[in-house]
């Protein structure tokens, strides 16, 4: 019991011994701060400019059902800001390895990170450059930023407005290779269905070159004319002739009425789905609302010379107290 209270100090115990040795410790303080100074200068450290683009992502996918569709049934305004969805979508396409090799065929990343191409793994070394470098966040207003860090500004101001630029590009790109696979399945649908109604109104023309035009209207007004004359007449009997003919040829008249109604309200919902997939492929808007564009920083971000050097002389200090007390207790402890 007594041994342990022999290395025990107090807060008067710490003073008396940092006053004591105040000279050396000032000399220790003030050569670490003057030597993390030195350290963290250009000269060791080179600087580093950050710029940033902060945007929303649309919430539109399909300009067609987007632009015609009912006010009544669309679900997706093209002038609505991105929600949670959409921005976790950016995030995943900034991430995606479509997005990621234009960035650095673009922007000639190797080169200007001075990878080693004859090394063993120049990729992963690029990669884990450029995660150091090249962060994308969700904002907690649901926004998506790029943010860049280079020793040029210009040139962390260029990559930035690049990228933003080649999420645009890219997420247009992956959607118009969509909509050209539905335009192609939707025009095969729709042509061949132009076909089944032209051969319905083929078979009506020719039901109605052998004089069955309106097969209701027809065989209702011989009835009447049959009810008005003598059967046995021969407006009579040629009055029977034309109602056996439209008896004849009733079934097939019917059927391709029928059939031809049925068949224009199907092509007329083909042809809406084919004018919208067509919008889809021919037209494009902005995949993102850009809140804020990136420009050339006035002054670096990295690093941060006043910390790093009130940081590495508070450390240096602190080690040098913890040195002072341990070996006071070593010389108290040998004394006795």
């Amino acid at each position: 019991m007594n041994q342990n209270k022999e290395f025990d100090f107090n807060f008067i115990d710490i003073v008396s011994l940092v006053w004591e040795y105040r000279k050396p410790l000032l000399i220790i303080m003030l050569s670490a701060a003057i030597l993390s100074a030195i350290f963290s200068s250009p000269f060791f450290i080179k600087p580093k400019y950050q710029s940033e683009v902060v945007f929303y992502p649309t919430t539109i996918n399909s300009i067609g059902n987007a632009m015609f569709t009912d006010l009544t049934q669309r679900q997706a305004d093209p002038l609505a800001f991105g929600e949670e969805e959409e921005a976790e979508n950016a995030l995943q396409l900034l991430n995606s390895s479509a997005l990621q090799g234009r960035i650095v065929k673009n922007f000639d990343l190797l080169n200007h990170y001075d990878v080693d191409k004859e090394g063993g793994s120049p990729q992963t070394d690029l990669s884990r450059i450029m995660q150091n470098n090249i962060k994308f966040n969700r904002t907690r207003h649901l926004a998506v930023s790029i943010t860049v860090l280079d020793e040029s500004p210009e040139k962390a101001a260029e990559i930035a407005n690049g990228i933003g630029a080649l999420y645009d590009s890219v997420k247009t790109e992956i959607q118009r290779q969509v909509s050209l696979e539905a335009l192609t399945i939707i025009a095969d649908e729709y042509k061949g269905k132009q076909v089944e109604v032209m051969d319905l109104r083929t078979g009506l023309k020719e039901l109605g070159e052998k004089g069955i035009t309106n097969y209701e209207e027809q065989s209702r007004a011989i009835a009447e004319e049959l009810y008005k004359v003598d059967a046995n007449s021969s407006t009579g009997r040629r009055l029977q002739e034309v109602q056996d003919k439209l008896a004849k040829y009733a079934g097939d008249y019917t059927y391709l009425r029928e059939t031809l109604i049925l068949e224009l309200e199907s092509l007329s919902k083909l042809k809406k789905r084919y004018e919208k997939a067509k919008v889809d492929v021919e037209k494009t808007l902005p995949q993102k609302f850009v809140l804020t564009s990136a420009f050339a920083a006035e002054k670096k971000t990295y690093p941060v010379r006043s910390l790093i050097v009130l940081l590495v002389t508070a450390s240096v200090v602190f080690f040098s107290v913890v040195t002072l007390l341990i070996l006071n207790q070593l010389n108290m402890l040998k004394k006795k």
